[in-house]
């Protein structure tokens, strides 16, 4: 089976969109996937922000993604746009980092208003990144998620009933993206 990096762009340590991720991922581990999980706010601020390639956990972020056969985003939508931290991270990756590679890309918000940011925010930067293939996203309303306090997450049923669909899409698409030559 493949190995699916999940990468959480929440600079929040009780992110719902991490949990999401965390969810997602064990059904993924249970189609017999490798999930990998990468939380970007624990990458060392001094980091991401000072675009310090050479730092260790830069290069090790880098070679997780270039390990990784797909590639899971998930980020909380803020003023209509993907997290900050995670804007950081895919800035300090090889332009052609998604080179190959199947990629689904999901949000977390308050509103319905900040639906499209997947399409309008995320996808042109993933695609520019080389993405082999970029699934049909998914934006899941705040209210559709419950955490609780054993750090577990419950979904709404319609909203649960989606993400499976989209993740049964990606997982379906693993393994059938032709590896595109990076230019460089």
């Amino acid at each position: 089976m493949a190995t699916v990096l999940s990468v959480s762009g929440s600079p929040s340590p009780t992110s719902r969109t991490s949990r999401l991720l965390r969810h997602l991922g064990a059904r993924l581990a249970a189609q017999g996937h490798e999930v990998v999980p990468l939380d970007v706010r624990t990458i060392p601020a001094e980091a991401l922000l000072g675009a310090d390639f050479r730092h260790p956990a830069i290069v090790e972020a880098t070679e997780l993604f270039a390990r990784a056969d797909g590639i899971v985003v998930g980020t909380p939508v803020y003023k209509a746009a993907y997290s900050g931290a995670l804007k950081a991270l895919l800035d300090l990756l090889p332009q052609y980092a998604l080179a190959g590679k199947t990629v689904l890309p999901l949000a977390t918000g308050g509103t319905a208003a900040h639906v499209l940011a997947i399409d309008y925010a995320l996808r042109p930067v993933l695609s520019s990144m080389g993405a082999g293939h970029i699934v049909q996203g998914w934006f899941t309303l705040d209210r559709d998620l419950t955490t609780h306090e054993d750090g577990s997450l419950t979904v709404a049923p319609g909203a649960s009933e989606a993400l499976a669909q989209v993740l049964d899409q990606f997982a379906a698409a693993l393994g059938r993206t032709p590896l595109l030559a990076a230019a460089g």
